[in-house]
Order: structure tokens, then sequence, then C-alpha cells
């Protein structure tokens, strides 16, 4: 054991959405500024939005994010449990960044002690080289049905002897019940380790909730540590809750249609394209929706085959070949281009076994294998034709992780990425014909060159001028946006108690 151990400090919310993961990026973020060494950590995190560390371990897209705030490299200690939903009541179990197994809630919830080992040994990693680690906790400590044997609220607190702070939603109302309520239902050794209150997403005249905090803080017995304001900010997102999958541009030029699959992941390959002025990128969930767009995606999901059979049955899937054999361009990314093929087969089980017909718009299969495909690539787009023969030379990053391996079928399909691997491995990725185009490479858009070539040959397809886009870096622009995060949490919470809380457990 080195000399080194961080203080910890846990935020933990009354239910899901209520911005846990953007208080502990954005304290991450402060605590970095103030030259202090500070990790992310969650134990366990249910998440289909996902990242690659450089290693080639999977962790949660929320922890990722909250890494690079505290401007550091996203590593599997950060999150030692990752479950990705495949079906409504089960999903694929990721320990140490790596898949282990596919469990039913029911089996998972009688196995999960078994990851206690795993989960402190992830903690006391991080301790030992980092002065603080912020924890998020997950869903809320209050459910009452899965508090025994909890090892990401309470319980990841007591493991720890971590304090905590308790973060409520005004703008889903009732949030003075939501706090109060929480703490009725902590035990007396849990309520202890609760040290303070945080309203978030407050809108309006702070002077006007006065009354209620005075209220709050006699009844819980806790000091109020800050009222946040609501504030848009454009960064990662956990992605059952992100309100991206509403969000229209009625003023944008070009329209970019991404398919709203039901177990949809990595939706945040999108970011770059939906930054830039002009280009609207909005989420399309029934045929009825789709119209007349410039750009269709697929985009990546964790269940390709029982997304493209819903695709099948709602009538998406006829309707993006109907405007594909049209001349709409298409692009699938990951299980998106899965899609794209002849055929996907799962021979081994990994998705329930079977085979089923693909879309026919690529001359490609895909077989379903046990090992998991999980690295970061860098590379450049290879020499494509139609409409977005603006991206051939681009250059691109970003990283790979699938069960499938996916291979041509008929000699009129053209790589779209030539790419290296991290660990030096050259590949050739992705198939590509007429006006539709496949990629395992998530994140392909996040470079400026390539988000701006795609915006140029949306913008020239319709005639518009592109010589006056200007496309976001992506990595400047979430460093922008940490730094707003960080002033927001900075202009707003008493940080001289927050600092007293994780140092004295006061």
């Amino acid at each position: 054991m080195t000399a080194r151990r961080a203080k910890p400090l846990m935020i933990q919310g009354t239910m899901s959405g209520v911005g846990k993961s953007l208080l502990v990026a954005g304290l991450c973020r402060v605590f970095a500024q103030d030259g202090l060494a500070v990790a992310p950590f969650k134990s366990q995190n249910m998440a289909l939005n996902s990242g690659i560390c450089s290693d080639g371990s999977e962790i949660g897209r929320a922890q990722v994010m909250q890494a690079q705030a505290a401007g550091i490299e996203p590593e599997a200690a950060m999150n030692p449990i990752l479950l990705k939903p495949t079906t409504d009541t089960g999903s694929q179990v990721i320990v140490g960044g790596r898949a282990r197994q596919t469990m039913s809630a029911r089996d998972y919830f009688a196995y999960k002690r078994q990851l206690v080992p795993d989960i402190r040994r992830a903690y006391d990693d991080l301790a030992n080289r980092f002065d603080v680690i912020v924890i998020e906790g997950a869903g809320s400590p209050a459910e009452v049905n899965l508090k025994r044997d909890d090892i990401v609220n309470m319980g990841m607190a007591q493991m720890v002897d971590s304090p905590v702070m308790l973060v409520g939603d005004i703008d889903r109302g009732g949030v003075f019940a939501q706090i109060l309520g929480t703490l009725m239902l902590l035990e007396p050794e849990e309520l202890s380790l609760v040290k303070a209150t945080i309203i978030n997403k407050f809108r309006g005249d702070k002077t006007i909730l006065d009354p209620g905090l005075d209220i709050l803080r006699e009844r819980s017995g806790l000091p109020v540590a800050g009222v946040i304001p609501f504030e848009r900010l454009d960064l990662d997102e956990e992605d059952s809750l992100t309100d991206r999958f509403d969000a229209r541009d009625p003023s944008a030029l070009v329209d970019v249609a991404v398919i709203r699959l039901p177990r949809i992941s990595n939706f945040t390959d999108f970011m770059a394209l939906s930054a830039i002025e002009g280009v609207g990128v909005r989420y399309v969930g029934r045929a009825s929706d789709l119209g007349e767009p410039d750009l269709i995606i697929i985009p990546g999901t964790k269940s390709t085959i029982s997304d493209l059979l819903w695709m099948r049955t709602s009538g998406l899937e006829a309707a993006v070949v109907r405007r594909a054999n049209g001349g709409t361009p298409v692009v699938g990314i990951c299980g998106g281009y899965q899609m794209l093929g002849e055929q996907v087969l799962d021979p081994t089980g990994v998705e329930g076994g079977g085979s089923v017909r693909g879309m026919g718009l690529l001359p490609v299969r895909t077989v379903f294998e046990q090992t998991k495909r999980q690295v970061r690539s860098t590379g450049t787009v290879c020499e494509v034709a139609g409409p977005l023969a603006g991206l051939s030379g681009a250059a691109v990053h970003g990283y790979q992780i699938h069960m499938g391996r996916t291979e041509l079928v008929g000699s009129d399909g053209q790589p779209v990425c030539e790419l290296t691997d991290e660990d030096g491995t050259r590949v050739l990725d992705g198939c590509w014909r007429g006006r539709v185009y496949g990629t395992y490479l998530h994140g392909i858009f996040d470079s400026a060159g390539a988000s701006r070539a795609l915006a140029a040959a949306l913008f020239a397809a319709k005639g518009l001028d592109p010589s006056q886009l200007q496309a976001v870096d992506l990595d400047e622009h979430r460093e922008r946006e940490f730094d707003r995060l960080a002033d927001l949490v900075r202009d707003n919470m008493d940080m001289d108690l927050v600092y007293r809380i994780m140092e004295q457990g006061v």
C-alpha cells in the first residue's frame, strides 16, 4: 500500500436523471483546476453508450466524459462493472472492461455480491494514485427492493467510508419530497453518511426558493450545498435519458435522420455533426416521421438482430431501402453497418442464435463470434465515390466495439477506411457501394476535417455553398464545455463546504 490515499466524495441522487453524471464531471473539473489529481468512479453503470480506453477496456461513456473533465485518460478502474442491456430483462456483464457473460436481471441480482472484490480492487487502485475520487451513485439509494447487497449507492459509500451529497431534480417537480422522502427511507448508518443536499436544474429567481430551502435544512438537519441553475451543456450523456432524441432544428439547411433503434448505442457519434451550424440531426423512431432527409444514418446497437427485425416490422426498413434506392445516401455504423448487409448469422448464440436476412444494401454478411473486438483506431477514409466523395482522404479516429465479423460476399463493394489499431495492426474497414456506406468506426465524424467534409458534401448536393461551413473540433469543444460546467459549479455551490465535507467529513 502506498502512502497516497485519495479522499472520496460521493454524489447520489433521488432518482435517475437528476444530473449526477454532470455534477461529478463538474466537480472533477473544479478539483483539477485547483491542482488536485482527481479521478471519477462508478462501481456499476448500466448504459448502452460506452467508450473504449487505450488498452481496449470498455467502460460507461459517462465515466469517459468525467475522466476527460479531470484531464486524465479513462481506464477500466473508473467503472469496474458495466451492464449493457440486451433485452428488457437481461444484460451483458462487463467486468474490468471485458465482457464476462450475459445474465438475466434476477441472476445478476443474486450474483453481484461476488463482484465486490473487483470493485474494491479497482477503487483501491485509483485511491493509491489520486488525491480525490469523486464517486457517482446510480438511480436512488432509497429503492428499498434493491437495497439488499447494494454495491453502487450506500453500499459503495459504506465500503470506502465516503461522505455523500444527495441531489434532487427540481425541474421534474416535487424536489423537497424527493430529498426528504429519500432521507426518510435510509437506515441510520446510511443517513449518517449524508452531509449535504443539492438542488439541480433550477429555473428562475432563486430568492423564491429560499423559504423551501429553510424548511429543507430544518427537516433534514443538513446544509444545502448548492442550487444549480438549469443549463444546456453539449457533453456526452447516458443513452436512455438524453433529450437529444427529441431535439429539432427547424432552421437547419440540411437534414440528417438517425434511426432511433430500441437499443441504440453510442449516439455520441453524431455530436460533431449536430454542432455544425446549418446541420440538423434528428432521431426517427417511426416510418411516418422519416420524411425526405438528406442523409440517413443507422447507428450502433447492442442487439443487431432484434433491432433489425424491429425496423422490418415497423416499416422503417422498407422506408430506408426505398429512399436509398431513390438516391438518398445511407451510412451504417457498427450494428447499423451489419444491418445493411445481405445476412446476419449468429451460430454461437451471441444474440440468441439463428440468422436473419439483412437489408441488402451492401454486399457483405456478418457472423457473430464470442470474442468482442475492442480497440481504438486512427486512419484515413479511402477513395470513395457518390455523395460522400468529399470524405476521401479525410483523417479519422475513433474506436471499434463489436462482436461480429463482416466479410464481402460480392465483387462490387469497396472498403471505407484504412485504419491502424493502437497495437500497430493495419486493417481495411467497412464497405461502400453506390450511395450506401458502412463502417465499424465509432467517432468517424468526430474530427473537424471529417465532419466538415460530410457537411460540405450534403450542402453541395443541395446546391448550397459549403465554403462558409465552420466545423467543430470535438475535443476543443468539449474542453470549452467542461470549463463552462466548472464555472456553473463554482458559482452556485458552496465549495468551502464541499471541501470541508471531503476533507473533514462534516
